[in-house]
């Protein structure tokens, strides 16, 4: 059997006084040096990146109806299953389909963006709007007036978007 013996400490490594002493020192040394990285949130923004997702809307048409043809393909895309619809349909058959009851359960949504990918007439977005506090879970559920209304965070000419067409698809 192969003995190591330990190396003896000083009396002063014994009581690690010196020892803490130097990583305070260092400590302090870090903190002097850098830059604070608290932001001053509600008087700076958080100046989030282009490919953010965040509050969902409903696309509105220019006449003020909303985009929605209730095909359920978000549905259908949702891997968290928190998308809710109920499609109504029109007896006049110069009509589109529209949905009746529209909800998305935001506190189990994971903002994948899946639904609005799925969208063949893209009726739902992701905005970059991150601010929805509340205390309450009933305000978490948002239902098809609540998603026509969060138009309002996006800014007057970019609250009808544009319809994608096969050029956008086709170039290369």
């Amino acid at each position: 059997m192969i003995g190591i013996k330990k190396p003896e400490q000083t009396l002063m490594q014994k009581i690690y006084l010196p020892e803490i002493l130097r990583g305070l020192a260092i400590t302090i040394r870090h903190m002097l040096r850098q830059k604070p990285v608290t932001c001053e949130y509600p008087e700076k923004p958080h100046v989030v990146p282009p490919n953010f997702r965040g509050l969902h809307r409903l696309i509105q048409r220019p006449g003020g109806r909303e985009r929605c043809v209730a095909c359920e393909l978000c549905l259908t895309a949702c891997p968290a299953n928190c998308i809710s619809m109920v499609a109504a349909d029109p007896n006049d058959p110069n009509v589109e389909k529209y949905p009746l009851r529209y909800e998305i359960d935001v506190l189990r949504c994971i903002y994948c963006g899946f639904c609005e990918e799925a969208c063949p007439c893209d009726a739902i977005e992701l905005t970059p709007h991150y601010e929805m506090a509340s205390s309450r879970r009933e305000d978490f559920i948002f239902t098809k007036d609540r998603l026509l209304d969060n138009n309002r965070y996006v800014p007057e000419g970019e609250r009808v978007s544009k319809v994608r067409t096969n050029e956008t698809y086709l170039r290369i």
